[in-house]
């Protein structure tokens, strides 16, 4: 089975600018992996008590989420509660751990396959996804991805996780408002790869768009 590539050197962020020969992007959560890296990163890192006590806060976002559905409100709702207070350093340090823990299980090996096919034919691989920038960078350095464009989190002053993001979610019409940010406003993929309605906008500014492509489960 395919494995992800040893850590790399610092991924680019989207402030880098660049234009890749031939671009391709894939979505992070249910395409690269087989389920959300950020809900599974939050239940690992908070202790079972503080995570009820954090449910309890919640109840009342996820009773209104049930009207509104908006993912990117619930998601700053629980960014707030659970990682509200949390320094920058200690989040980076607990994202490395979370990475060097759950890799192997999280990766889809078809996926993992196709990414590097990519990598060997010199095309520039980006990362697109919803989930925190902070929370990936770490899956995405040992992929030797060119690139993450994520949701970014919004720091206080003492850069501590304030709750909120900094921007909106980076999911739908989001996507190609960040690659366009980056790439330019006629940003065109060679090839694009997602799972969702959230990636719907993306995969329609690609060649060969890709939709649910990747099925493959890692050993156990």
């Amino acid at each position: 089975m395919p494995t992800p590539a040893p850590e790399a050197g610092g991924i680019r962020r989207e402030s880098e600018s660049g234009q890749g020969a031939a671009l391709v992007a894939f979505d992070f959560d249910g395409t690269l992996t087989v389920k959300d890296s950020f809900n599974a990163f939050l239940l690992w890192r908070t202790p079972w008590t503080r995570l009820l006590l954090g449910l309890f806060r919640l109840s009342p976002a996820l009773a209104a989420y049930v009207l509104h559905r908006d993912r990117g409100r619930i998601k700053a709702d629980a960014v707030r509660v659970l990682l509200g207070g949390v320094s920058r350093e200690r989040l980076a340090a607990d994202a490395e751990a979370f990475a060097q823990a759950f890799a192997q299980r999280l990766f889809r090996p078809d996926a993992l396959a196709r990414w590097e096919a990519h990598g060997r034919e010199g095309r520039e691989r980006v990362i697109v996804t919803a989930s925190p920038e902070d929370v990936i960078a770490p899956f995405a350095r040992r992929l030797g991805a060119d690139r993450l464009i994520g949701t970014r989190l919004r720091f206080d002053a003492r850069d501590r996780v304030a709750g909120g993001f900094e921007g909106p979610n980076c999911r739908g019409p989001e996507k190609v408002v960040r690659l366009e940010a980056v790439y330019g406003a006629d940003v065109r993929l060679a090839a694009a790869y997602g799972d969702t309605s959230g990636d719907i906008e993306m995969l329609a500014r690609a060649d060969r768009p890709f939709m649910r492509l990747f099925q493959g489960r890692p050993e156990r």
